[in-house]
């Protein structure tokens, strides 16, 4: 049973997931978490505007791998798998990023490609989903991108039919449309019609009307469920395979749209990383939610705990 840690760093956040790889006899690989842990880094600020990392983004980084990579010593770790997605892959001093990785971790970070991305999040997404509710389209709204994947899950396999990653997420549209606190009904105009655009790219490639269900991985999607339940704090199985209706989607986006920074950093389910996107990642999620219905596609979204951070434990099988 050999234990593994999975490492995802993305523009906004950098997760670790500790688990342990049990073979099955039908060949498949069952999954036990031991330990998961977020860090919201923002590696993405202001990359979308210079074309850089930040310094201080790369050190805020260094010190949460720093942490992971005691923890996955503690944890008895044999092998390690870092990713590294859309903020890294636009930045001209990538080089800088991943010496510090591999001085830090002890082992080379990936630069994986988005569409990689999306089939390690669907891996990860439907494992606890009846095989008979697929094909499902799932999608991880990240910060700086947005992955679309369609594909089927017959209870020990899956199998991707289509997937195609975009660059819209929570931190790249606040930082291009959002920037007032609230956002005005102008700037709020102009992220819906970035990523209605933006979107629409990945709806071309990926044919949702084949979908049964609609599954949402990542921050934003589980904070969004996480506000809609009222939740007096962050509780990760009550927000797990709950679902939002377009209805509460739309509440949502516009309820986060009208509030100030003060009032969103007071909900307690809001990681203080998100306060500043979270409007943005809602304003991502009900266009998705509004493309979903006008391609036919399945319009009440299952929020999952699990995605890509499983692909990649899974892919150390």
């Amino acid at each position: 049973m050999p234990r593994v840690a999975a490492i995802d760093c993305g523009t906004n956040s950098i997760r670790l997931l500790v688990a342990e790889l049990t073979p099955r006899h039908d060949g498949t690989v069952d999954l036990r978490d031991l330990h998961r842990e977020m860090r919201i880094v923002r590696l993405g600020q202001g990359v979308d505007a210079t074309g850089q990392l930040a310094p201080e983004a790369i050190e805020r980084t260094r010190a949460a791998l720093a942490d992971y990579t005691i923890a996955a010593r503690r944890k008895g770790v044999e092998k390690v798998r870092m990713v590294a997605t859309s903020a890294t892959r636009d930045a001209k001093n990538r080089d800088e990023f991943f010496r510090m990785t591999r001085e830090t971790l002890g082992v080379e970070a990936e630069v994986i490609s988005g569409d990689e991305e999306a089939r390690l999040s669907f891996t990860g997404a439907v494992g606890e989903q009846d095989p008979d509710d697929g094909p499902f389209v799932v999608v991880d709204v990240g910060g700086g991108s947005t992955e679309l994947v369609l594909g089927t899950w017959d209870g020990r396999q899956a199998e991707v039919l289509a997937a195609k990653s975009v660059d819209i997420g929570c931190v790249r549209i606040t930082e291009r449309a959002l920037k007032s606190d609230p956002p005005t009904a102008d700037e709020i105009a102009a992220a819906r019609d970035l990523a209605g655009k933006v979107l629409t790219e990945a709806f071309d490639v990926v044919d949702v009307a084949r979908a049964k269900t609609w599954v949402g991985v990542a921050g934003t999607v589980t904070t969004l469920s996480a506000i809609a339940l009222g939740l007096p704090e962050y509780d990760s199985d009550r927000v797990h395979l709950s679902t939002l209706t377009p209805a509460d989607i739309d509440r949502l986006a516009t309820d986060l749209l009208q509030s100030d920074h003060a009032t969103r950093a007071a909900n307690p389910v809001i990681h203080p990383g998100r306060v500043d996107v979270i409007g943005g990642g809602a304003v991502v999620v009900q266009t998705l939610a509004e493309q979903l219905a006008a391609r036919g596609g399945p319009t009440e979204l299952v929020v999952s705990e699990h995605d890509i951070l499983d692909g990649i434990a899974l892919s150390l099988a």
